[in-house]
C-alpha cells in the first residue's frame, strides 16, 4: 500500500510524443518536507542479519522538490552496458554484443556500428562492458574500455584502449592493455567499469566470476578475481599501490574482497572513490574504497545464495579487517553505472549519487553526508526498466541507458 503524504503533492504530466521521443514532466511544489518520508523499500528482506550501525540500509526516504523531466532520446540501442559524454555534447555508447555507437542527443539518430574493436564473448553476462574518454580525449581522441576476452581456456575481463578515427567509423589501433586472470570457463561476474583518476591513471573493476571454486579467490592477492586494480594507460601497476612490494601479491591490485563491482565514481568534493557490488540474494553494497583494505566477500555478507541456503562457515556479517559498506540493500537494487551529480541545475542534486539498478528497476538516488547515506529516492521507478548505466552531461543532464535499448535524459 502506497502511504500518501499532504507535505509534498506530486503531478505528472505525459506529453504524448512518439516512443523515442517522449517526455515526462514530473513537478512538485517546492515545500520543504520537513518530516521524515519512510524508506523507500517496504518489502520484507532475504535475512533476519541485523546491520553493523544505524542507517546502514533502510535509510529514510528523501523526494526531489525541484521539477525536473525525463525523455527518451532514443530506443533503439541494442542491449547498451556503458555511456559517455562527448565533448560535442553526444553520448558514446557501447552495446553489448560488441559494437559502440553514437547517440545524437538531439534527433535520437544513431550512428553506424563503429568497427575496429576486438571481438568480444558476450555469452550471458559478458560482452563489450563499461568505457571511459581520455581526460584529453578532445586531442588524442583516445577511448579505454572492458570487455570478455575468449580464449582456448575461457575468457577473462580485459581492459582495452584505441583511438576513434576522425570520419568516426573505426576505432584505430585498438590494443588490449590488461588482462584479468587466471583465465577461467565462465559466464559471470566480470566488472567491467573503468575511470580514470585525477593524475590520468585508470582504475578498473574485476568480479570474481561466480562459482563457488571462483570467488574464494576474491581474497586472493594472487588472482584478479573479485579486485578493484589502477593500472596506467599501458596496462602497467601504478606506482605507489599498496601491494607493490609484497610477495605473491599483483601490484595492480588496490582494494580486494569484492563479489561483482559494476559501478565506480570519484565524490566530486573530496575525491574519495566509490563503489558498489551486486551481493548474492540479498546484500548488494555500497563502498568508500580505500587502498589496500579488504571488503569481505566470501567471508562476510549481508546475502544469501540464491536457492535460499546460508554463505559461509560460519555465516557472519562482520570481522575485523574487513570493512563494512557504507550503505546495502536487502532486497537487492542490482546496482550497475553510477555518477556522482556534480551539475548546479538542480541545486538539491548536488553531490547526490545516482545508482542504476537493473532487477529493481529503478534509479537510486542517495544523499550522502559525512561518507554515511542519509536519504535514498526512486527515480523513475515506473518505466519498468532495466537502469544498466547513468552518466552526467556537461550541462548538468544525467543520462541512462537500459537494457530494453533506451536512453534518456533527466534534466530541469
Amino acid at each position: 500500500m502506497k502511504l500518501i503524504y499532504s507535505t509534498l503533492l506530486v503531478s505528472t504530466l505525459l506529453f504524448s510524443c512518439s516512443n523515442a521521443n517522449s517526455e515526462k514532466i514530473q513537478i512538485t511544489d517546492n515545500q520543504e518536507v520537513k518530516d521524515s518520508l519512510p524508506p523507500v523499500e517496504t518489502k520484507n528482506a532475504n535475512t533476519d542479519f541485523a546491520p553493523a550501525f544505524e542507517g546502514q540500509t533502510r535509510i529514510t526516504g528523501v523526494k526531489t522538490t525541484t521539477p525536473y523531466s525525463t525523455k527518451v532520446i532514443t530506443d533503439e540501442l541494442d542491449a547498451p552496458w556503458g555511456a559517455v559524454e562527448l565533448p560535442d555534447g553526444r553520448i558514446l555508447v557501447t552495446e553489448n554484443e560488441g559494437n559502440l555507437r553514437i547517440v545524437n542527443v538531439a534527433d535520437g539518430k544513431l550512428s553506424e556500428k563503429i568497427t575496429g574493436l576486438p571481438e568480444v564473448d558476450d555469452r550471458a553476462q559478458g560482452g563489450l562492458l563499461g568505457l571511459t574518454l581520455s581526460p584529453d580525449f578532445s586531442n588524442d581522441r583516445m577511448i579505454y574500455w572492458a570487455f570478455t576476452e575468449e580464449v582456448d581456456e575461457g575468457n577473462h575481463t580485459a581492459i582495452a584502449k584505441g583511438k576513434l578515427s576522425n570520419d568516426e567509423k573505426t576505432i584505430e589501433n585498438a590494443q588490449v592493455i590488461y588482462r584479468a586472470s587466471p583465465t577461467y570457463d565462465g559466464k559471470l561476474h566480470y566488472g567491467g567499469r573503468v575511470i580514470f583518476d585525477k593524475n590520468g591513471n585508470l582504475f578498473a573493476t574485476i568480479g570474481e566470476r561466480s562459482d563457488k571454486e571462483t570467488r574464494v579467490k576474491a581474497q586472493d592477492l594472487n588472482t584478479s578475481f573479485g579486485k578493484i586494480i589502477h593500472i596506467t594507460t599501458d596496462g602497467a601497476p601504478v606506482a605507489g599501490n599498496p601491494f607493490e612490494n609484497q610477495d605473491k601479491a599483483r601490484p595492480e591490485i588496490y582494494s580486494y574482497g569484492h563479489r561483482n563491482p559494476q559501478g565506480i565514481a570519484f565524490h566530486p568534493e573530496t575525491g574519495e572513490l566509490w563503489s558498489n557490488e551486486f551481493g548474492p540474494r540479498g546484500g548488494d553494497e555500497l563502498n568508500l574504497i580505500q587502498p589496500g583494505k579488504n571488503y569481505g566477500w566470501p567471508i562476510i555478507t549481508y546475502g544469501i545464495e540464491y536457492i535460499g541456503t546460508k554463505i559461509g562457515d560460519p555465516v557472519i556479517q562482520q570481522k575485523e579487517g574487513m570493512e563494512q559498506p557504507v550503505y546495502y540493500w536487502d532486497p537487492v537494487l542490482s546496482p550497475s553505472g553510477m555518477t556522482f551529480y556534480k551539475g548546479d541545475k538542480i541545486q538539491e542534486w548536488k553531490n547526490n549519487l545516482f545508482i542504476g539498478g537493473l532487477n529493481s528497476n529503478h534509479i537510486a538516488r542517495l544523499v550522502i553526508e559525512g561518507n554515511k547515506v542519509v536519504g535514498e529516492e526512486r527515480i523513475l521507478a515506473d518505466e519498468g526498466e532495466r537502469f544498466r548505466d547513468i552518466t552526467q552531461g556537461k550541462n548538468g543532464e544525467l543520462y541512462t541507458v537500459t537494457d530494453g535499448g533506451k536512453l534518456y535524459r533527466i534534466t530541469n
